[in-house]
């Protein structure tokens, strides 16, 4: 029976694990999208899991969502990060940078730029600004011509992501955000090659994975997503058919994982593991709901045939995560209110376990 504690081969990497640390946003990037020494200090603590995927990390200026986040698209980017993939790598660890466009999930406040989208539709709720939450913006609609640039700015960043020392990329294609919109039957009310049927609403996703394949190579990329998430107001309809298409499609270009959310039914979940032949993360608990991941979810998903398990509040927490679930120790719980407040409190201050005589 497979645990949580084989190793396993991912592309040309052997993990000594299936446990990946999630992407979790932390907004403590310095100034200009900077990655900084205490970034280094938080990856480097939890290098003792099978992957590291970071957090989002903006390929482009008009990608940045949120303040306080990391870019990969200026050399001087590429340079704050390396110190960070040395740290994580002299810990004998692996990390990937997540690639994550925000399209109309943004604000001229943050970036100076209108957001932009597949359609003129604003997100649901409040986006983060340097002044707090203030409404979404009506999005920009991309015109036709200009949808491929954005395509192409993974491809680049990519790029990027391998001069700074990570192992891989993965795309941000969940949670709302641009890959997500184009995917959405209610953010995307395009008419041209973009939109409307399941085989136009995934082709911006293929072509941003194609350009990073050919940036960096299929075992160097993976993508996530969450089949059914509602994350900021999107909606999906003919969800099976329209991640079965997509993952058909994928898997033309052998990709080193497919990461999915739970964000649909077991059963959808189930299907979509038969129709993707490569290999599966599973994020087994809904991002930011009531319940965190724990050993009991993990072992459940593993026997219905993922092949690694996601973590995200867990190794926020617990930067010992592995040897906590492998001994049955204590895991200790998050304070959430210092997910993005910034500074080292609730970044840098979380211990591993303390064992008593």
């Amino acid at each position: 029976m497979t645990t949580l504690f084989d190793s396993y081969r991912l592309g040309d990497l052997t993990l000594p694990n299936r446990m990946v640390m999630a992407p979790m946003t932390r907004v403590r990037a310095a100034a200009g999208g900077l990655a900084t020494p205490s970034m280094a200090t938080y990856y480097a603590q939890r290098a003792t899991a099978g992957l590291i995927i970071s957090e989002g990390v903006q390929p482009s200026l008009i990608g940045q969502s949120n303040p306080g986040t990391p870019g990969l698209h200026t050399d001087e980017q590429v340079s704050a990060w390396r110190p960070v993939t040395a740290a994580v790598h002299s810990n004998g660890g692996r990390v990937f940078a997540q690639l994550m466009h925000g399209g109309r999930v943004s604000h001229p406040a943050t970036t100076g730029m209108r957001p932009v989208g597949p359609s003129a539709v604003p997100a649901v709720g409040d986006v983060f600004t340097p002044s707090g939450p203030r409404p979404a913006p009506t999005p920009r609609a991309l015109d036709t011509a200009e949808v491929p640039e954005h395509a192409e700015s993974y491809g680049q960043a990519a790029r990027r992501a391998a001069e700074a020392g990570f192992d891989g990329v993965e795309l941000h294609g969940a949670n709302g955000y641009l890959i997500s919109q184009f995917l959405s039957s209610n953010a995307n009310l395009r008419t041209d090659r973009y939109g409307g049927s399941v085989t136009n609403r995934i082709r911006f996703a293929v072509e941003a994975v194609s350009a990073t394949v050919e940036a960096v190579g299929a075992a160097r990329t993976g993508i996530r997503l969450s089949p059914g998430g509602t994350f900021w107001g999107v909606r999906e309809s003919d969800v099976p058919k329209l991640y079965t298409a997509l993952l058909a499609e994928l898997a033309h270009l052998d990709l080193a994982y497919v990461h999915l959310e739970a964000t649909a039914e077991e059963e959808v979940l189930i299907g979509l593991r038969r129709a993707w032949p490569g290999t599966l993360i599973l994020n087994p608990v809904l991002p930011m709901g009531p319940k965190q991941t724990g050993r009991a979810e993990a072992d459940h998903w593993l026997g219905l045939g993922a092949d690694l398990i996601s973590f995200g509040r867990g190794f926020l927490a617990n930067p010992d995560l592995v040897e906590r679930l492998r001994n049955g120790l204590p895991v200790a719980p998050v304070e959430e209110t210092t997910y993005y407040q910034g500074g080292d409190a609730g970044y840098l201050t979380y211990s591993t376990y303390q064992y008593t005589a």
